[in-house]
């Protein structure tokens, strides 16, 4: 019995017992239906409260969430109208949850800064990519995500994705930086791969990121561009999960080149041959619960603290860091 009182879970292992997404775990915790904590990076659910959550669940003080959609990352585009939850709504606690979406070390300093503005916000991280973090919003599971989407039609970043994803929504995107993405090569970079065209080649063996990252966008819209079929290039279908994990294969020789960040690199130790300068953006809705929300993330990005814990970190551009990009009516 002891062990159970002082046991606790992750949420990918509470969403395993539960049989539902990791989305969902997350939706019950911003609703303040399950009580959560962050531990670091990590979220934690003591075994206590899971129990507590299935016990007012069965007395029917709370329904359990019902599964109407696939998972995130096989989804291209948003579900129907009808699916699809408001605006996201504060929930009446004096603690209010906000989960934070995307995997630059960028919002790790935000969801500090956040926390510490003494305005009663708990962030909580989710370190999903740049697409499925916008249908995330779109279905009411994530209150500020981060974005960095290519869209090679118009030669521009985020603002074509967000219009399509958001329809029908309010919100503002703001600038949290720039940085250079481009390609992850071997030392010395032995097979001279310079260009989006070298992935033509067959000698080059590549590895990939998940379907809705930004850096998968950005390399399939190249590819677009340079009239290139992804499936015939070899190891298209090897994907790793994130910046890190794709240079390190590079750096091993399991592959000839990834597409990546600068930054990433830099700390694994392989070269960088930089290709575009990327903007990346954070989204959030607006409504008349979140405006307190909003004016702090403006005030917090264009805060000189901030700025110089971002400039501590290199390979960042902060020349429009707090500048409001786009902003519907």
């Amino acid at each position: 019995m002891a062990n159970n009182q002082t046991a606790s879970y992750t949420t990918e292992e509470i969403a395993d017992l539960l049989k539902v997404s990791k989305l969902t775990i997350y939706d019950l915790i911003k609703k303040g239906e399950l009580r959560a904590y962050r531990v670091g990076r990590q979220m934690r659910i003591d075994a206590t409260d899971l129990d507590d959550y299935k016990n007012v669940s069965k007395s029917g003080g709370a329904s359990t969430t019902h599964e109407t959609h696939a998972e995130a990352s096989s989804i291209q585009v948003p579900v129907p109208e009808e699916t699809v939850s408001p605006s996201p709504v504060f929930p009446p606690h004096a603690s209010q949850q906000l989960i934070i979406s995307g995997q630059d070390i960028s919002l790790d300093l935000l969801a500090s800064a956040i926390e510490k503005s003494g305005n009663g916000f708990r962030p909580l991280r989710s370190y999903t990519g740049s697409l499925n973090s916008l249908i995330d919003m779109y279905k009411g599971s994530a209150d500020i995500v981060s974005t960095h989407l290519f869209d090679g039609d118009t030669g521009t970043y985020n603002i074509p994705y967000i219009k399509r994803i958001l329809s029908g929504h309010s919100y503002i995107v703001i600038n949290l930086l720039s940085r250079k993405a481009g390609l992850f090569v071997q030392k010395n970079n032995p097979k001279k791969i310079l260009s989006w065209n070298d992935f033509k080649r067959e000698d080059v063996k590549m590895v990939n990121r998940e379907i809705g990252s930004g850096a998968r966008v950005l390399l399939d819209e190249m590819l677009k561009v340079e009239r290139i079929t992804g499936r015939t290039i070899e190891g298209y279908e090897n994907v790793e999960m994130n910046h890190i994990a794709v240079a390190s294969k590079v750096l091993s020789g399991m592959a000839d080149v990834g597409v990546g960040i600068e930054r990433a690199a830099t700390l694994i130790g392989v070269e960088f041959i930089p290709l575009i300068q990327e903007r990346y953006d954070l989204v959030l809705f607006k409504t008349a619960e979140n405006r307190v929300l909003r004016d702090n993330i403006l005030s917090t990005l264009r805060s000189e603290v901030f700025q110089n814990e971002l400039s501590a970190i290199s390979g960042y551009d902060l020349s429009l860091t707090g500048a409001v990009m786009y902003e519907t009516d």
